[in-house]
């Protein structure tokens, strides 16, 4: 279908976030693979708009909403909470706003949560429709790009957790390696007017 007769039937359908994710959804740790040539498609203009159609799919969507309800969180800016997403006037609209570029983001609500040493974490929590928005990008954004990810790499995977890296750094010490590196990289993106050389980062 294509997005001029997708376009006429918006009004004919209805989002029905009542249920988690389709046989048809993407699921989280699922492998696919792409060519690289599949890629490098999405560099050109045609390809970001087959992306934007593909974030802007129905079933994309409604995993995206079953997810942001899922993982609750406080409401942002704006004091919506995820339960009222579903009945928020605007959200029918927020597609048709994806697939025209128009969409715009809400301010970052800013809180600071003290820790137990001293000092405070700052959290920025997104309005409850942005993280929808969010949710729904990163999906096929993750898709595309999960597979391409080193091997050795756990955090923020889908499918992937500090359990398998634990075990996996132990199958490392049984085959006899000695030597273990660690790296903090706490605030190291805070200074954005640092911008370490390609060679410091690699």
């Amino acid at each position: 279908m294509n997005l001029k007769d997708d376009k006429q039937q918006h009004n004919q359908r209805q989002l029905d976030f009542s249920a988690g994710p389709t046989g048809e959804a993407r699921e989280a740790g699922r492998e696919e693979t792409e060519s690289s040539g599949a890629r490098n498609e999405t560099e050109k203009p045609a390809g970001r708009d087959r992306m934007m159609e593909e974030i802007g799919e129905w079933e994309n969507l409604k995993e995206a909403m079953w997810r942001v309800k899922a993982n609750k969180g406080s409401a942002g800016i704006d004091g919506m909470s995820v339960d009222e997403l579903p009945d928020y006037p605007e959200l029918l609209g927020v597609r048709e706003q994806l697939l025209s570029g128009s969409y715009t983001p809400q301010p970052v609500k800013r809180v600071e949560i003290p820790k137990p040493d001293g000092g405070v974490r700052k959290l920025g929590i997104p309005t409850a429709l942005d993280r929808f928005v969010q949710q729904a990008v990163m999906q096929v954004l993750q898709k595309q790009w999960d597979p391409t990810f080193s091997d050795s790499s756990y955090g923020f995977r889908p499918g992937r957790s500090s359990h398998q890296a634990v075990a996996q750094a132990q199958q490392y010490i049984a085959a006899g390696h000695e030597w273990v590196v660690d790296l903090d990289l706490e605030k190291f993106f805070d200074d954005a007017s640092y911008c370490p050389p390609v060679d410091e980062v690699g």
